[in-house]
């Protein structure tokens, strides 16, 4: 998910929040630079060989349904991770930290948001789409 095109009010954001959000858009936007150079190396017929070593990790994604379908794994994935700590630390086991949970439920929280923001986006440009002239 391509998060700098959300309208992100920082305002209902506590600050932890809006720095996991910074971080995780200065991720997508790496992800996303090193994807481009490998797709137009490929475009220009030569062998794909990735200029960094952090680009080397990322695997060119088949196409925008795939992509979709992996972050709302993704998501998935940390809501049920945060849930299964906070079950622990409810339980009182002693090797899950409260910090660690906390993180993980914002990450989930944060995840969450994001992938609601681009269902919305989607939705109205579907709508748009529709409604559209021909």
């Amino acid at each position: 998910m391509d998060l700098r095109l959300l309208p992100m009010t920082t305002a209902s954001m506590s600050p932890a929040q809006a720095a996991a959000l910074r971080a995780a858009q200065k991720a997508l936007a790496a992800k996303a630079a090193a994807a481009a150079d490998v797709t137009a190396t490929n475009a220009a017929g030569a062998v794909a060989t990735p200029r960094t070593a952090a680009s080397a990790a990322v695997a060119p994604t088949r196409g925008f349904g795939e992509a979709l379908r992996t972050a709302l794994h993704d998501v998935s994935a940390a809501q049920n991770r945060a849930s299964a700590l906070q079950n622990r630390v409810q339980l009182g086991d002693r090797s899950v930290s409260l910090e660690e949970t906390m993180v993980a439920m914002q990450k989930a929280q944060i995840g969450f948001q994001a992938a609601l923001h681009v269902r919305n986006r989607m939705m109205q440009a579907y709508t748009d789409v529709m409604n559209m002239q021909v």
